[in-house]
């Protein structure tokens, strides 16, 4: 995956080293590089760019003032000499923060967690597409043996599903008693509809449009906490960013 991007600081000789960085990255493609984000401005509206590595503490307009202003499809990695700028940095969404002198691996770090942050989106732009093969979308529900029987459970009734080593736990609405079947939470969260339902844990995967509340890292049904995993993190940020007003 190539991304286009574009550089704004107002320090020469960190505006160098920035344009040398992402010339001898294979994956990027620098699209303009600006001394002020007045300068760049009018460039990056009439051309956005996927990544912006943009400096916060610059004259007339700030860095974190002039992230307000770009559409919201090009991520940010602010870049900074003053650490206590981090906290505001991601209060409006950065992708990353990088703290000057910036070394060319922690440059990559930003990179790869750009692309990465890219290739989910695009991943969750394709499930968002009808999945009409899968006969859960087509009936609108799925068969699990519980307690050697076979159960009929509707998709829209399912909050989240907890994976307790080869057994898995469905959570239902207005059912206190989870059922519990014999299946692994991967074969469940192939048969599931993917433009539905995320896996947002190893052990736990949940209803998108059951999610009300999000707290500390953590989703709440009730008096249940769902964890957060790191590692699933990114793909449950890009369905909440779609729909924040």
């Amino acid at each position: 995956m190539n991304l286009r991007c574009a550089i704004i600081d107002d320090e020469p000789l960190a505006l160098g080293l920035l344009e040398s960085y992402v010339r001898k990255t294979p994956s990027l493609e620098l699209c303009g590089r600006y001394s002020s984000a007045i300068q760049a401005m009018q460039a990056l509206s009439e051309q956005p760019v996927d990544l912006l590595f943009l400096d916060i503490q610059m004259p007339e307009l700030s860095g974190l003032e002039f992230s307000r202003m770009i559409p919201e499809s090009t991520r940010i990695v602010f870049t900074t000499a003053f650490g206590q700028y981090a906290l505001d940095g991601y209060k409006v969404n950065a992708l990353h923060y990088l703290l000057k002198p910036i070394s060319y691996n922690d440059f990559m770090e930003a990179v790869n967690k750009a692309i990465q942050w890219f290739e989910l989106r695009r991943k969750a732009e394709g499930n968002n597409q009808p999945a009409v093969s899968s006969p859960a979308v087509i009936n609108d529900y799925i068969y699990v043996k519980s307690d050697y029987k076979l159960v009929q459970i509707e998709l829209n009734k399912i909050l989240y599903i907890e994976g307790l080593k080869d057994y898995i736990k469905i959570h239902i609405e207005d059912n206190p008693r989870p059922i519990l079947s014999l299946v692994s939470m991967k074969a469940m969260e192939e048969k599931l509809p993917a433009d539905r339902f995320i896996r947002v844990h190893r052990s736990f995967i949940v209803q998108k449009q059951k999610i009300k509340m999000i707290d500390k890292g953590r989703i709440v049904f009730g008096k249940e906490y769902i964890p957060i995993s790191d590692s699933y993190k990114q793909e449950l940020q890009i369905y909440v960013n779609e729909h924040i007003i």
